[in-house]
């Protein structure tokens, strides 16, 4: 299927519902004001009768500074949800040796890991993620593993798998034209197009050459003109849902946000507390309410003021025991911490929970002393219980993609090296306290039921076969436990 003919509506009318659900997901995800405001303004009043507190239309008032407050827990349960995945690297393995050396250089340099830390953190608010794999010769001598969010992506799936892909995005422009590139993911090549159009129209498509910033492309082209050939059959990119199913469209191949349409409400309803508490706070401060003789007069038109550091003033011709006489009166309202606060803190555990997490992952009632990995698992286990599922519907796209890049890695780098589909082992999300490890050896030692072999694997569980090997070659000659090798015996003597 070709890139669009001219002319047609941009962005596709068919993905309308599906952009729409993703711009209330980065309007939470983003904690932008502006953008919050933006989305609730036609949507003001929630299901329960309850206007949104980003839903009070502030345009009504606009002399009045906005105190409205946000706290960011939609960012921290995305945070979470990629720390939990990729806050330690995954083993990427394959079985040839020097494709394994390769895959471990292109690991570190083009920075895997932090590229799938960054996508899992968008996947996780925005409900999925695109996988896309290229390179420019120019730039690095390896392919390169990159992220594109779903509003930027036009998808064809076929048996809910993707057959397809048109990512697109717009380049600066000077005047009124909104310029925009989309780029088509076939198996075998990939398609490039300039397009000239306006904000709701893709417009005409013209060369590459035409906008400075994609006129590079135009020389990679094939002899077609419009398509650079991959040389592989599988597909350079790849799509990654965060979970599904779907709730709000049954049926939808697309993945499901962290925080899905009943969290919004709950995000509104801590916005609209914390803000309450913030204004308790402003209210509450201190007043002094003075008589006018404790005023210092500037003159027609100028006001007065009260000097807090003058110690002489001049008394009204008021009888002191009359009400109000010659008094200073402090205004203090109470502030109502103990309320906010609870309610605070019941609506965070009731949204971390309804994500699908366990409020100890957000450092809730973690008042305690330090815990062995085990104790924190159990504690976490809903998170732990999420991220399986996730670290399900992560690996098959993952493992495409660093097959790709393997396979573009042969054809356009390396071509002594043997691609074949890695094996990923995903880190463990909870490392181990180093104090409750080394007891838990020291007992295991006391009951002679550990080698020497298994402590150094326990200690180290990311080391290969052959560091173990020699740190235990090591352990056994400083203690002198080493057994020398009976066809050395001779020699020895």
């Amino acid at each position: 299927m070709p890139l669009p003919d001219n002319g047609v509506a941009w962005p596709p009318p068919q993905l309308a519902r599906h952009y729409a659900e993703i711009k209330v997901d980065d309007a939470w995800y983003s904690g932008d004001h502006d953008k919050l405001a933006a989305v609730y303004r036609d949507n003001p009043v929630r299901r329960d009768g309850r206007r949104r507190l980003w839903g009070r239309d502030r345009q009504q008032r606009p002399n009045l500074r906005d105190q409205r407050l946000h706290i960011p827990l939609p960012g921290d349960i995305a945070g979470a949800s990629a720390d939990l995945l990729f806050s330690e690297p995954p083993e990427l393995t394959v079985t040839d040796t020097a494709t394994q050396d390769r895959l471990d250089e292109l690991a570190e340099a083009d920075g895997i890991a932090n590229s799938l830390l960054e996508a899992a953190e968008v996947a996780a608010a925005l409900g999925a993620v695109y996988l896309r794999v290229t390179w420019d010769r120019s730039l690095a001598d390896r392919p390169l593993l990159t992220s594109v969010h779903p509003d930027a992506a036009v998808p064809e799936f076929r048996w809910g798998r993707l057959a397809a892909v048109t990512f697109w995005r717009e380049l600066t422009s000077t005047s009124a034209i909104v310029w925009r590139h989309l780029e088509r993911h076939e198996p075998g090549r990939i398609v490039h197009g300039l397009y000239q159009g306006s904000a709701d129209s893709l417009g005409v498509r013209v060369p590459l050459t035409e906008h400075v910033e994609v006129a590079d492309l135009a020389a990679s082209l094939g002899p077609d003109g419009d398509a650079i050939e991959t040389g592989i059959e599988q597909l350079t990119a790849a799509y990654c849902p965060n979970i599904r199913p779907n709730r709000k469209n049954r049926g939808s191949v697309f993945g499901r946000s962290d925080y899905s349409a009943p969290i919004y409400d709950l995000f509104d309803s801590l916005d609209t507390t914390w803000t309450s508490w913030i204004r308790d706070l402003r209210l509450a401060r201190a007043r002094l309410l003075v008589p006018d003789g404790y005023l210092r007069d500037h003159g027609p038109g100028q006001g007065s003021s009260f000097d807090e550091d003058r110690e002489i003033w001049q008394l009204l011709n008021i009888p002191p025991t009359e009400q109000g006489g010659n008094q200073i009166t402090l205004s203090q309202f109470a502030i109502r911490v103990d309320e906010h606060e609870r309610s605070a803190n019941a609506i965070t555990r009731q949204a971390v929970q309804s994500a699908g997490y366990s409020v100890a992952t957000f450092g809730l009632g973690d008042q305690g002393p330090a815990i062995t990995a085990t104790e924190v698992k159990a504690r976490e286990r809903r998170s732990m219980i999420t991220r399986g599922k996730k670290v399900r519907y992560w690996s098959p796209p993952v493992a495409d993609m660093l097959l790709v890049m393997l396979l573009l890695d042969r054809a356009f780098f390396t071509p002594r090296i043997v691609p074949e589909r890695p094996t990923i082992t995903f880190g463990d999300s909870i490392s181990e306290d180093a104090s409750s490890l080394a007891q838990t050896l020291s007992l295991l030692q006391q009951a002679q039921a550990v080698s020497v072999l298994t402590k150094v694997r326990m200690l180290h569980p990311e080391w290969d076969s052959v560091a173990v090997q020699e740190e235990v070659d090591r352990i056994l000659t400083e203690t002198g436990q080493a057994v020398p090798d009976p066809m050395q015996l001779g020699a020895l003597l």
